[in-house]
């Protein structure tokens, strides 16, 4: 059984599974899906605990054993394993796939695993797993995903602002979810419950968004051009090396290329994305620029990278994160600046 993170409360109320299977990259949830089914556990009698980590040379048979063994005096136990490395090896591999065709009634185990490959979530021991028990996937929210979530947890706390004020909220939070929950506490201690005015909300809460090349990727190719604004701000300010973004703006201005060449050619635009290599979200943000930039666009923009690549280097006149600014707009529809005029939102 598959559930996502906001099922698992429901159907923990429901009765618990003999096993289940936490994996993903996205801490917060991670730790709070664990915790959720380890409160259940105890409300139910689980009252002992074994914490294994399969670190390299951990003895599998110590797990078979927990598997095997009666708790302290017949009390249900729960066990707890951790596979920080996502890969079990064969004798691991072996020992799951008998834990999930063997349960216990007296025993639930927790399996918590970090953002597994294709390869892993294909692998017999995990589809074993899976089938056995519950599998819950933690990754990180969608950015659309992000306001709903944030009401969810003021309204736990008995509190409720407007859809501008989610807004707002998630554009200060994203990307950062521990710090976004850490922002709705203390909004539940500084203000009162019911509806929360914006201006008290702004005042409370400090911009704690958390960015990466990969989303100002997905702003550009998306012609958002105020998200890859504030991400190449935020980016610059966190002190992120202008090589990395040169890099990625490279590799989106020739997949770009690229798909504009196969459409004009008479490839549908879905599938010169597809052959692209081109992954995620950033593939319908590749898409959605495929429609809409003019292909003579793109041979300005790819002197001008010529251009940012040279003063990132130190040669020629000019600040190289104005003129990163300038180009994002750019590829996001704004006619390109001449070099040394000045750039704006």
């Amino acid at each position: 059984m598959q559930l996502r993170p906001a099922q698992l409360a429901s159907h923990l109320a429901n009765g618990l599974r003999p096993l289940y299977v936490v994996h993903g990259d996205e801490p917060l949830l991670a730790i709070e899906a664990g915790d959720e089914i380890r409160t259940a556990a105890r409300s139910a009698g689980f009252d002992q605990r074994e914490v294994l980590v399969a670190e390299p040379g951990f003895k599998w048979e110590a797990f078979a054993a927990a598997n095997r063994n009666l708790a302290l005096f017949g009390e249900r136990k729960l066990i707890d394993l951790s596979i920080p490395s996502g890969k079990p090896g064969v004798e691991g591999a072996r020992v799951l796939e008998d834990c999930a065709a063997n349960p216990s009634a007296d025993t639930i185990t927790l399996v918590t695993l970090p953002r597994l490959d294709r390869a892993a979530q294909a692998s017999a021991w995990f589809s074993a797993l899976e089938q056995a028990g519950v599998s819950i996937a933690v990754y990180p929210l969608e950015r659309g995903e992000l306001p709903q979530w944030l009401g969810t947890r003021l309204a736990r706390q008995k509190q409720r602002v407007t859809d501008e004020t989610l807004q707002f909220l998630a554009e200060a939070t994203e990307g950062n979810l521990l710090a976004a929950k850490q922002e709705i506490e203390k909004l539940g201690l500084l203000l009162p419950e019911g509806e929360l005015e914006h201006d008290a909300v702004e005042r409370a809460v400090a911009d704690v968004s958390r960015f990466d090349v990969f989303q100002l990727s997905e702003a550009w190719l998306a012609g958002d051009a105020a998200r890859a604004l504030r991400i190449l701000a935020a980016l610059e300010a966190a002190g992120e090396g202008v090589p990395l973004l040169l890099w990625q703006l490279g590799e989106d201005l020739h997949a770009l290329a690229s798909v504009l060449t196969a459409t004009t050619a008479g490839t549908p635009v879905a599938a010169a994305v597809r052959t692209a290599r081109v992954w995620g979200r950033r593939q319908g943000a590749l898409e959605r620029a495929a429609r809409r930039v003019d292909p003579s666009s793109l041979r300005p923009l790819l002197i001008r990278l010529a251009r940012l690549d040279a003063l990132a280097k130190g040669i020629g006149r000019g600040n190289v994160w104005d003129e990163l600014a300038d180009t994002a707009l750019a590829l996001c529809g704004r006619p390109l600046a001449a070099v040394g005029e000045p750039v704006s939102a």
